[in-house]
């Protein structure tokens, strides 16, 4: 099938849904286990959909991270199979995380850190959607619904972390759990095929003495406590879109 016909077809599709909502009839029958920040799984009845009584989230402590976060980003791209596209050059090679070198002006002072998509609780790239595609569910994770995606990138400009990326070639040998898709826009989803399974986030198991994964919430869980403890910063902060993920050392 050409890419005009594939394009076509999305329209279509789109259209016969009715564009957002169907995105929020699909938001809502996702299934959700829990996992709590020490990785010790509880199970929920798999006939419940997602809640916001949780908000997963995590606390990366940049100080503890001794390759400044590329294992991180290798264990992302083993588990979702992202970053093989030999026809793309760097400049478009799809990343659902990057390790970034922050240099501050006036100490000089430098360190690299994990970035990826920070989950905000007000996300840019859901409110540009014309779609739907671009969708948060109710436990505050941040994911692109490929059924939906027609490819236009306005989230991809909407992004203020450049934590969003357009797959351009034609892929092959995908994971079954990480569907992906020609001509449609990608992120970090926060492994939630792992998260809804018990299971931490790949970055996270990928790096257990520097990140800490769980409720926010939650006041009594390692993440909330810890956070309270020791702190964590935004990136953009100013921004005001209560992200997910937090930092500690930056």
């Amino acid at each position: 099938m050409s890419q005009n016909r594939v394009d076509e077809y999305r329209r279509k599709f789109v259209m016969a849904l009715g564009g957002t909502a169907a995105a929020v009839t699909v938001a809502q029958g996702f299934i959700l286990r829990e996992a709590n920040a020490a990785g010790e799984v509880s199970s929920r009845p798999l006939d419940k959909a997602v809640t916001s009584d949780k908000r997963w989230g995590m606390l990366i402590d940049v100080t503890k991270l001794t390759d400044g976060g590329a294992g991180m980003v290798e264990a992302c791209k083993k588990e979702h199979g992202w970053g093989n596209e030999a026809d793309s050059d760097e400049a478009q090679k799809t990343h659902w995380a990057r390790v970034v070198k922050v240099t501050d002006k006036l100490t000089k002072n430098s360190f690299s850190l994990p970035v990826m998509c920070q989950h905000c609780e007000q996300p840019p790239c859901v409110d540009v959607c014309p779609t739907g595609a671009s969708m948060k569910r109710a436990d505050g994770i941040v994911q692109v619904n490929k059924h939906l995606c027609i490819g236009c990138r306005y989230c991809m400009m909407a992004c203020p972390y450049k934590a969003r990326s357009f797959v351009h070639e034609a892929l092959h040998d995908q994971k079954p759990y990480s569907p992906r898709g020609m001509g449609t826009v990608e992120a970090c989803n926060m492994c939630i095929h792992r998260i809804d399974n018990g299971q931490l986030p790949a970055c996270v198991e990928a790096a257990p003495d520097a990140v800490i994964f769980g409720d926010l919430n939650d006041p009594n869980s390692t993440l909330s406590k810890t956070l309270k403890d020791i702190g964590g910063k935004q990136i953009r902060a100013d921004l005001n879109l209560n992200t997910g993920v937090r930092y500690h050392g930056i």
